[in-house]
């Protein structure tokens, strides 16, 4: 295990920026060694050609890609795995080649140093050194098909089939250092007296954000494989595992990650082990068989919610254990930290509620459930819309602490018994949420004509946000921000006062500062940081730690 006490500062931000970036799969993810592609039985769909009908509409057989008038993609697949796959890299062969590229030129961007991109890509390789030993041979044969319509130009890092295999694992690679830098997502469910109507209805946000060109291209996916249950995910191109998704059971799973030690070797991605129980399990107790039978090198909670069983639970999992927590009441609540009897009492569980913003964020859910009444779909979005502290505090825009913290690669809501989801729409959770009945879209057993398939009498309206000054405020923080990270220069008052009550604002500004040596008007931006919600003991630390060291400097 690396002792990080041992290593630099400096050296321990960029870790932390290459990490973050693996978390979509960055491109450097390549084995030291070859990996041999499975060898599928019938390989003839590989000379299968989509039919091109005019804007943005493909289809393949009965399989179908479109772009939705909602800026949502739209995709079917169904058959073999390795044919799957195939027929999915084909009719979306452009978005697989944009996520590489979007990819590849985040990394050079953040990572422009050469050496220190092989440095990743090595160190990457040792983790996943034995990825293709911990997959099945179905979703191999799956990833194997998909990584055909890869781009060829990044043959240099690892074949195709090597790389968008690993691609696969950067979720768990990410985790694994969230103590470094990690957004965290929010989930919950009711059901019961807890519903309006007793539905059970299950909301997330996934937090996942490493540059805005990532979310531009999200892909609703429906599988219908020749074995297993028909199923939904929100994907991106060339990805075949699961974040969020239901199947055709009324099975719905989200995952949530957890504090967990560096890995040392790769066992099954958490994105596969969900995609798993979204086609194989029509119930909790099989859902649980699944995950136990998977071994993972993170810690993870999945919510799983049941039509079956008229519930959900969280499967929490770690490399080495497996609990389930079970609220026995009728609602349930996640984020980022484990809450059974047996994991949710270990010490690593108990730094992450003290030192994290996930216990904040629980409190402040907790808070909106008891304040809503019997809960329906809007108050479940309007929840996961909330960007308020506790007691509805002011804690600025985009702070970790709230549940919207405006980053949001998809916000979602499943009504499982229904087997009805709701997908948001850019930007982030703030667009109209489409709504799509699984019964009606797998009933269409193939689709010849462009049209809409979203029941557009269940569409959620926009954020009213979208329409305010505070919108276009946040606008105004997020261009200068990057302006801060892309090495330009910008006017420290114009960037606090876009976003005056958000900590990072003060945390930004002090730290644009500190680096032109202008230490008093930093130290200021420090102090004033320390006067707001801060999401993190981290972030807290670091401010402290500067404030020190001007002090040190300013000294007579």
């Amino acid at each position: 295990m690396l002792n990080w006490k041992k290593i630099g500062r400096r050296t321990l931000r960029v870790l932390g920026v290459i990490f973050i970036l693996l978390l979509i799969g960055a491109v450097y993810l390549v084995q030291v060694t070859k990996v041999p592609p499975p060898k599928p039985a019938d390989m003839s769909s590989l000379q299968l050609q989509r039919t091109d009908h005019g804007d943005g509409f493909y289809t393949l057989k009965n399989n179908w890609f479109r772009h939705s008038k909602s800026g949502l993609y739209e995709l079917y697949v169904e058959g073999e795995p390795f044919e799957r796959g195939v027929i999915n890299g084909k009719l979306t062969e452009e978005l697989v080649v944009r996520q590489e590229d979007h990819f590849a030129e985040q990394i050079t961007k953040m990572v422009p140093s050469k050496f220190k991109r092989n440095f990743l890509k090595y160190l990457i390789g040792f983790f996943n050194r034995n990825l293709d030993k911990n997959l099945t041979e179905e979703y191999k044969e799956e990833i194997y098909g998909v990584s055909e319509s890869a781009s060829p130009k990044y043959q240099y890092l690892g074949t195709n089939y090597q790389r968008i295999l690993n691609y696969h694992a950067a979720h768990d690679i990410g985790h694994a250092v969230q103590n470094l830098a990690l957004v965290g997502c929010t989930s919950f469910g009711t059901w019961g007296s807890m519903s309006a109507d007793s539905t059970m209805i299950i909301g997330r946000n996934f937090d996942f954000y490493v540059g805005d060109k990532f979310a531009e291209d999200k892909i609703v996916a429906f599988f219908n494989p020749t074995k297993g249950h028909k199923f939904m995910t929100v994907t991106w191109g060339g990805f075949v595992g699961a974040v969020s998704g239901m199947n055709d059971q009324g099975v719905s799973v989200t995952i949530n990650a957890a504090k967990t030690d560096l890995p040392t070797g790769s066992a099954t991605p958490v994105s596969i082990v969900t995609r798993e129980i979204l086609q194989y399990a029509k119930n909790i107790q099989e859902a649980i068989a699944i995950a136990k039978s998977r071994k993972m090198f993170v810690s993870e909670s999945f919510l799983v919610a049941s039509a079956a069983d008229n519930k959900a639970v969280i499967i929490e999992k770690t490399p080495d254990d497996l609990d389930v927590y079970d609220p026995k009441k009728e609602f349930i609540v996640c984020t980022n930290h484990f809450q059974s009897n047996g994991l949710g009492k270990t010490k690593m569980n108990m730094e992450q509620e003290k030192e994290s913003a996930s216990s904040y964020r629980y409190q402040r859910l907790m808070e909106l459930l008891n304040a809503n009444g019997k809960n329906t779909v809007q108050k479940t979005v309007n929840i996961l819309r909330d960007q308020k502290g506790l007691n509805g505090a002011n804690i600025g825009m985009g702070n970790e602490k709230a549940i919207n913290q405006l980053i949001a690669h998809h916000s979602i809501v499943f009504e499982p018994k229904k087997l009805i989801v709701w997908v948001s729409t850019s930007p982030w959770q703030l667009g109209q949420y489409v709504a799509y009945d699984l019964n009606k879209i797998f009933a269409l057993k193939g689709m010849k004509e462009n049209k809409e398939i979203a029941d557009s009498s269940l569409t959620i309206a926009p954020d009213s946000f979208l329409l305010t000054p505070a919108y276009k405020n946040f606008e105004v923080f997020r261009n200068i921000k990057q302006q801060i990270l892309d090495g330009g220069t910008v006017n420290t008052n114009n960037l606090v006062a876009s976003n005056p009550e958000f900590y990072n604002a003060y945390l930004l500004a002090g730290d644009y500062l500190y680096k032109q040596k202008e230490y008093a008007a930093a130290l200021q931006h420090y102090k004033q940081a320390l006067t707001k919600v801060i999401a993190t003991k981290k972030e807290e630390d670091h401010i402290k730690e500067q404030i020190k060291k001007i002090n040190k400097k300013l000294a007579p």
